[in-house]
Order: C-alpha cells, then sequence, then structure tokens
C-alpha cells in the first residue's frame, strides 16, 4: 500500500467512494461490451479498459488519488505492453492452432515468420491496467479485488480460442502484475503525467 492514502475524512470517504465507481466502471467496461459482441470476444474487453484508463485519467488528472491511480495504470499498460511486445519477437513461440494437430506441439520456439504467442499481449494488457486499482484500493475495499476476474476471464478465452498456451497467459499474467507493481511501489510514479500539459495534469473535471 502506497504512504500517499487519503485520511478518513468527509472528503477521503467521498474519494473511497469514487474509487470504487471507478472499479465497478472498468468492470463494467471490460465485460459489457464483450457481451454484446459475444462472449468469445475478450480483445473487446482490453480496448475496453484501454478507452476506460485513458478516460478515467483525462477526467480525474493528477491532483487525486484516483486520478494518480488511473495515470499508474496508463504506466504500467504501457511498459508492459512493450515488454510483452519484444517478448513475443524474440522468443517466437507457435501458437497452439498453429502448431499441427490437436493437441499441438507446445515445444515450436524461435520459429520466426510473425509467431508470437508468448506471452499473450491481451492477458498482460488488461491485468497491467486493473492491478493498480487493486493495490491502491483493494486493502480498504476488497470488492475492488473483483477485477481480477477480467484477465483470469481472458486468459481462459485465450486459451479456449486455441491462441495461446498455458504458460502464455501466466507468464503474461505474471509480467502485467509484476510490471504495474513496481511502478505502483516507485515514488517518482505516474511518469506519463509529467510530460503532459498542465491542463491535462488538473484534469477536465475541474477545468468546467
Amino acid at each position: 500500500m502506497r504512504t500517499d492514502s487519503v485520511p478518513t475524512t468527509p472528503a477521503g470517504a467521498a474519494g473511497h467512494r469514487a474509487a470504487l465507481v471507478a472499479g465497478a466502471a472498468l468492470l463494467l467496461l471490460g465485460a459489457a461490451p464483450a457481451c454484446h459482441a459475444g462472449i468469445d470476444h475478450q480483445e473487446v474487453v482490453e480496448y475496453g479498459l484501454i478507452a476506460a484508463e485513458i478516460g478515467g485519467a483525462l477526467w480525474e488528472g493528477g491532483d487525486s488519488r484516483l486520478g494518480r491511480t488511473f495515470w499508474r495504470s496508463i504506466d504500467a499498460s504501457v511498459a508492459a505492453g512493450l515488454v510483452a511486445q519484444v517478448m513475443k519477437v524474440t522468443f517466437s513461440r507457435v501458437r497452439p492452432r498453429d502448431s499441427g494437430p490437436p493437441p499441438g506441439n507446445p515445444n515450436l520456439w524461435f520459429q520466426g515468420h510473425g509467431n508470437e504467442s508468448f506471452p499473450s499481449g491481451e492477458v498482460t494488457e488488461v491485468s497491467s491496467i486493473i492491478t493498480p486499482f487493486v493495490l491502491e484500493y483493494g486493502h480498504d475495499h476488497p470488492g475492488v479485488y473483483a477485477l481480477e476476474l477480467l484477465p483470469i476471464y481472458d486468459a481462459i478465452g485465450r486459451m479456449k480460442q486455441q491462441a495461446h498456451w498455458q504458460t502464455d497467459v501466466l507468464a503474461a499474467y505474471a509480467l502485467g502484475t509484476g510490471t504495474a507493481w513496481l511502478i505502483h511501489r516507485s515514488p517518482n510514479s505516474p511518469f506519463i503525467l509529467k510530460v503532459m500539459p498542465h491542463a491535462i495534469y488538473v484534469g477536465i473535471s475541474k477545468s468546467f
């Protein structure tokens, strides 16, 4: 738990309520489009969460606990996504659906030619986006831990589609969560916010 927590005051309580609303919004934005598009369309969860973190960060700015958490979420998803892409190209593992007849061969590493199974980019992104909220608010509001259902749902779906091996999604979950944990622990975070204009730092909600 970071040390920049707000005290238990009426304003702090309002901030806590806002955090719960934000967590619920992230969950709904991730799940509702997936239901609309079909429960097997996990990429919609990823895109919904990316939209939610960017929208929340711009709306809140960096002056509040919630706003800083949104910006740390952006930091984590950008950093983890870049590392995941480098790993995909480096390990060039063949996806299950491209590795021969079922159950396939999980030992086809360094095959080049666009094979990018390890790790799962979607699970990396989803886990890195939700982890800052879990770390920041989970101790005070255990219901926030429900956000962990999103990367689990995404991982199961990706394996069901034969897009990734189990080790792909486990490594992705560890990468996304670990990156977010390191950024959450850093006293210098959020990083991307520091290069944003002052109007962005203040937040759209405070500009009107």
